[in-house]
C-alpha cells in the first residue's frame, strides 16, 4: 500500500457529506434546464433509455477514474496530476490535464454566473405575478428586455457571483460543507413538491408515457450522440470538479459505491425535472421540444396560467438557482486550491481573486447580448465565424475542453497509471467490479467519448454514420 497523503484544505466530515457536494456539482442547469428539452427534441422515452446506458458506460467509469486520482493525489487538479504522473513513471506534461480542468472551469463559471443571473432575476418575477395571464408575445419580450439590458444583467451576474465566492472562501467544512447540506436537501424538496403539482395536472400520465415509453423510430443516430455527450457532461466530468472534490473524500469511504450513489442521484433529479415539467407543457397544450427556451421562454406561460403558478413559479426558479449555485461553487473550488497550494495565499484571498477574474471575464458574456451581439471575435475562422464571446466560450469548453479532459482522464487511470495503484485506491479487490471498471476505462469509455468529440468537433460526422451503416429506426 502506498504512502497515504492528506489535503491541506481538509476534508469532508462524511462519506455522505461528499456525495451531497459531488451531487450538487454535478447536478446544475444541464438537469433541469438542458435535459428536459432535448429529451422533448428527441423523441422521449427511447432517448432517456439509451442516455441511462450511457451514463453506465462512460459517466460512471470516469467519475470513478476521476474521484480516485483526487483521492490518491490530495491536492489542486493540477498537482494531483503532476504528483500522480511522477508516482507512474510517466510524462510530466499529463500534469496539463489538471490545467485544462481548472481553466474550463473558470470559464464556464463566467458565463454559467450570466445564465444563473436569469434565474434569480426570474425568481424575483415569478413571486411578483409578473407571469400571470401573460402570453407568448409578452414572456418572449421579458426575457429579451431582459437580457439586452446590460445594467440589469450585470446586477444580476455580480449578485450570483458574490454568492458563489462567499461560500468558496469560507473553506471545505465551513464553506462548502455548509452550502451543500442545506441547499441539496432544498433542492430535492422543492423537486418533490413541482412533482406532486404535476401529478394533480391531469396530464401525468401521458408525461410518464412520453418520458417511459421508447418509440427508437423516433430517435435518431444524432441523438444518440447527443445522449452520449449530455451523459458525460451532467457528471461535471473533465473540469476538475470532481477531482478537486475527491482529494477532500475521507480515506475509508467508498469510491465505487459513492460514484454509483452520485451518478444515480444525478440522473434521479434529471428524470423528476422532466417528470415535473412535461405534465405541466402538455397540460397547458405547449411543444416538448420547445429547445432551450422551454424554461425561460415557456415554462412562464404555464406558471401564468395554472392555479398556483406564483408559488410554484417562484419554486421552480429557486430549484433553478440553488442547482446552478452548488454547481458554481465546484467549478471555483479547483482554480482556489491551486492559488493555495503554490503560492501561499490565504483562502479568503484566492477566492475574491479567482471569483473576481470570472466576473470580470463574465462581463464578455454579458455584452454578448447586447452591446456586443454582433461582434464576432474569431469571425475570421471558418468554425467560429458565427459565434460571440459567450458562444465561444460555451463551445470551446462543452465541444473541446471538457471531452478532451474526460478522454485524457480515462486513458491516464486506464494505460499510464500503474494497475496495483489503481486496485489499492479503490480497493474493489482484483475481482469481476474492479476488472469490468478496468475494462471499460481502458477500452469502452475512450473510444465512446472520442466518437462524441469527433462528432461535436465537426471533425467526423457520427450521426451519419450510424445512420448509414443502421437504416430504419437509427436514420439520421
Amino acid at each position: 500500500m502506498a504512502e497515504r497523503r492528506s489535503s491541506i484544505h481538509g476534508q469532508w466530515s462524511s462519506k455522505f457529506v461528499f456525495i451531497l457536494a459531488a451531487t450538487g456539482s454535478a447536478v446544475g442547469l444541464g438537469n433541469i434546464w438542458k435535459f428536459p428539452y432535448i429529451t422533448g427534441d428527441n423523441g422521449g422515452g427511447a432517448f432517456v433509455l439509451v442516455y441511462l446506458l450511457c451514463i453506465l458506460v462512460i459517466g460512471i467509469p470516469i467519475m470513478m477514474a476521476e474521484v480516485m486520482l483526487g483521492r490518491r493525489g490530495r491536492q489542486s487538479p493540477i498537482n494531483t496530476m503532476a504528483t500522480l504522473a511522477r508516482e507512474a513513471g510517466a510524462s510530466p506534461y499529463w500534469k496539463w490535464i489538471g490545467w485544462m480542468g481548472v481553466i474550463a472551469g473558470f470559464l464556464i463559471l463566467s458565463y454559467y454566473s450570466v445564465i444563473a443571473g436569469w434565474a434569480l432575476a426570474y425568481v424575483f418575477r415569478a413571486a411578483s405575478g409578473a407571469f400571470t395571464g401573460v402570453g407568448g408575445e409578452e414572456v418572449q419580450g421579458m426575457f429579451s428586455r431582459l437580457v439586452s439590458d446590460p445594467e440589469r444583467l450585470l446586477a444580476w451576474h455580480t449578485l450570483f457571483m458574490v454568492m458563489t465566492t462567499v461560500v468558496v472562501a469560507r473553506g471545505v467544512r465551513g464553506g462548502l460543507e455548509k452550502a451543500v447540506r442545506i441547499l441539496m436537501p432544498l433542492l430535492f424538496a422543492i423537486l418533490v413538491i413541482l412533482v406532486g403539482y404535476a401529478m394533480n395536472t391531469g396530464h401525468f400520465e401521458q408525461g410518464l408515457q412520453f418520458l417511459f415509453r421508447p418509440d427508437f423510430g423516433k430517435l435518431s443516430a444524432d441523438g444518440v450522440l447527443v445522449a452520449m455527450g449530455h451523459a458525460f457532461f451532467t457528471l461535471s466530468l473533465g473540469m476538475g470538479a470532481i477531482m478537486v472534490y475527491g482529494s477532500y473524500l475521507p480515506e475509508k469511504a467508498s469510491i465505487a459505491g459513492t460514484t454509483l450513489t452520485i451518478a444515480l442521484l444525478d440522473t434521479l433529479v434529471a428524470i423528476l425535472a422532466a417528470v415535473a415539467i412535461f405534465p405541466i407543457v402538455f397540460a397547458n397544450g405547449l411543444e416538448p421540444g420547445a429547445g432551450p427556451g422551454l424554461i425561460f421562454q415557456t415554462m412562464p406561460i404555464a406558471f401564468g396560467q395554472m392555479p398556483g403558478g406564483i408559488l410554484f413559479g417562484t419554486l421552480f426558479f429557486m430549484l433553478l438557482v440553488f442547482a446552478a449555485w452548488t454547481s458554481a461553487i465546484s467549478l471555483i473550488e479547483p482554480a482556489v486550491a491551486w492559488l493555495v497550494e503554490n503560492h501561499g495565499y490565504r483562502r479568503f484571498t484566492a477566492a475574491m481573486l479567482v471569483g473576481g477574474l470570472s466576473w470580470c471575464l463574465g462581463l464578455l458574456t454579458v455584452f454578448s447580448f447586447n452591446l456586443l451581439e454582433n461582434f464576432m471575435p474569431l469571425g475570421f475562422l471558418g468554425a467560429f465565424h458565427d459565434k460571440t464571446f459567450f458562444a465561444l466560450f460555451d463551445y470551446v469548453t462543452a465541444n473541446i475542453m471538457l471531452p478532451l479532459g474526460g478522454l485524457l482522464i480515462a486513458i491516464f487511470a486506464g494505460w499510464a497509471l500503474k494497475r496495483e495503484h489503481s486496485v489499492d485506491e479503490l480497493r474493489l479487490g482484483d475481482g469481476l467490479v474492479y476488472r469490468s471498471w478496468y475494462f471499460l476505462i481502458r477500452y469502452v469509455t475512450p473510444v465512446a467519448v472520442g466518437l462524441v468529440f469527433l462528432d461535436i468537433t465537426g471533425l467526423l460526422d457520427i450521426g451519419g454514420l450510424l445512420g448509414f451503416l443502421f437504416q430504419g429506426p437509427w436514420q439520421a
